[in-house]
């Protein structure tokens, strides 16, 4: 199902803002197919950053990202953006047009792909988020766990190799929560999950990555660094509730 290439390697990445802040600093590591990937750290520790620059919407001052071995740079970019889909904290920014159904064909209609194939992935990405019946709503009429599923479902019609998620569960009440944790865990996608929710972190990834002042401090099992209170509590994170010390 999958290619054999690593899914995304990240070889000496480096970002400096233009206000001399180190957003990231000599970040090296390789994300496997089919693994469920967290991405850790306090606030300012650098995981939007790393995002950004995942599908170049920032692109490497130093180091090279590669997705599936193809170096990303300005000439590879749109096959790049392909392979990795990027579902932001803010759904809002990512649905615009008349309906839900319309955001989620946009992308595969921009490729150029024949209707058929459009109204393939369109069926196929409604029916992994459950949002079948909601198509011709707009997007203000939906709730905003609807909304976060809507997003995941456009990024899915563009059917990426990796599918990354900023915050899945922010802002959703305890029953939002719930249906976006168990439509994540049934996607048979590569993920990885940057979020301050710990708990989620703890029932869907098997491998876990801490960022700390723009460096990777941990790189392991989940479980096993969740549970490390020392690592935890040095990072500004807690052990995850869930965890059953």
């Amino acid at each position: 199902m999958h290619c054999e290439a690593n899914a995304i390697e990240l070889q000496d990445l480096s970002y400096r803002y233009p206000d001399g802040t180190e957003a990231l600093r000599d970040i090296s590591v390789t994300l496997h197919h089919e693994q469920r990937v967290a991405l850790l750290g306090p606030n300012g520790a650098g995981k939007s950053t790393l995002i950004a620059h995942l599908n170049g919407i920032i692109m490497a001052q130093q180091g090279t990202v590669l997705v599936e071995e193809v170096p990303l740079t300005l000439d590879t970019l749109a096959t790049v953006r392909q392979r990795i889909g990027i579902v932001f904290q803010d759904p809002d920014n990512m649905l615009f047009m008349t309906n839900i159904a319309d955001d989620i064909a946009f992308g595969p209609r921009n490729l150029g792909l024949p209707e058929e194939e459009v109204q393939r992935r369109l069926a196929r990405a409604l029916a992994l988020t459950g949002l079948e019946g909601l198509a011709h709503k707009p997007g203000m009429h939906l709730s905003f766990g609807q909304k976060k599923r809507a997003a995941i479902a456009a990024v899915l019609a563009m059917e990426p190799a990796v599918l990354v998620l900023d915050e899945p569960t922010s802002n959703l009440d305890p029953r939002g929560r719930h249906e976006m944790l168990d439509f994540t865990a049934s996607l048979d996608v590569t993920l990885l999950v940057a979020t301050h929710d710990l708990e989620a972190a703890w029932e869907l990834c098997d491998r876990a990555l801490v960022l700390d002042e723009g460096r990777l401090v941990a790189d392991g099992d989940a479980h096993r660094i969740m549970r490390d209170r020392e690592l935890m509590l040095a990072h500004g994170l807690d052990v995850p509730l869930n965890a059953g010390e």
